[in-house]
């Protein structure tokens, strides 16, 4: 999900801000002003994306939240391998927090609530999150300073902007007051969110790094932004052909276009076999017809007399 929102309108025009207090203790060249100058274009094109826009105004079907809420099982199982596998090395180090900030089993819950308990045998990840994962297993593996990059725009992003799509997702969707479904959003071991955020800046800052290497975090910060972009754009794309949310994990209505295979009513037919694969979107073309509808409608008013005639 996108990271600080502020503003930004949410629901029935209702505006949720997340303000943030500017620290007098940084210079322009600290890491985390760096970061902060050096994302704000990336960060404007991620807010509008159709996707978040869409979000943010209350207009998020269940599947589609579901499908995002898999793509950051994938996402923070990576990073956090990472950061796990870099938690000694002092170019990351001072900010590995695994009890305040790892999401994984956040996100297992998530999963488990919306998919049950076999939720890995349902989930998959998709092309635009692959990549994203392979790219910070590299960073992980072969530039572990560069993992910084990934960590700063999620957690920061999780810690701000991610609260007001907490409550938007909890209203839209109609998820339950205890939290189950946004477990992701929740932060059990931070008290004080904008407290932490200045502790994990401070650490940032203190990382024993060259120019060259801060300005490659920050060229990495803004490629992490890129790859979150692509999965919005990907699941807009997913969006376009759900015509309606199904309710409680039931399957999204077909509309005839895009794969058929996402179908409700779709019967696989062997390769080569004739006739359409959609009962469900042949009836409903066949209903068009105006022959159809003057005999439906005929058939309408002859029930509709012998009701009638029974209830006197």
């Amino acid at each position: 999900m996108p990271s600080a929102m502020e503003g930004s309108e949410a629901g029935d025009g209702e505006v949720l801000r997340y303000e943030e207090t500017e620290d007098d203790n940084v210079s322009p060249t600290d890491l985390s002003e760096l970061l902060k100058e050096g994302t704000k274009e990336s960060h404007d094109r991620a807010e509008n994306t159709q996707f978040v826009k869409d979000f943010l105004k209350g207009r998020i079907k269940k599947e589609l939240f579901k499908l995002a809420t898999e793509a950051l099982y994938f996402t923070y199982s990576a990073l956090e391998e990472e950061m796990d596998r870099n938690k000694d090395n002092p170019v990351f180090a001072p900010l590995y927090f695994p009890l305040e900030l790892h999401r994984r089993e956040a996100l297992v819950k998530d999963l488990k609530y919306f998919y049950g308990e076999e939720w890995k045998e349902k989930i998959q990840c998709s092309e635009a999150t692959q990549r994203y994962v392979d790219r910070i297993h590299h960073v992980g593996q072969h530039e572990p300073e560069l993992l910084v990059a990934h960590a700063y725009t999620r957690y920061m992003g999780d810690l701000s902007g991610g609260q007001v799509l907490k409550k938007v997702a909890q209203r839209a969707l109609k998820l339950p007051s205890t939290e189950e479904g946004i477990q992701f959003y929740t932060f059990d071991n931070i008290s004080n969110a904008q407290q932490f955020k200045q502790l994990y800046r401070a650490r940032m800052n203190a990382l024993d790094l060259d120019k060259n290497t801060k300005e490659r975090i920050v060229e990495e910060a803004n490629q992490a932004f890129r790859f979150n972009m692509q999965v919005f754009d990907e699941l807009d794309q997913i969006g376009k052909s759900l015509t309606e949310a199904a309710e409680d994990g039931g399957f999204p209505v077909h509309d005839g276009k895009g794969d058929l295979r996402k179908c409700p009513y779709y019967a696989d037919k062997p390769a080569g076999t004739a006739g359409p694969g959609c009962p469900y979107h042949g009836a409903m073309a066949l209903v068009q017809q105006p022959l159809v509808q003057l005999i439906l409608a005929a058939c309408v008013a002859v029930a509709a007399g012998a009701a009638a005639w029974y209830m006197m």
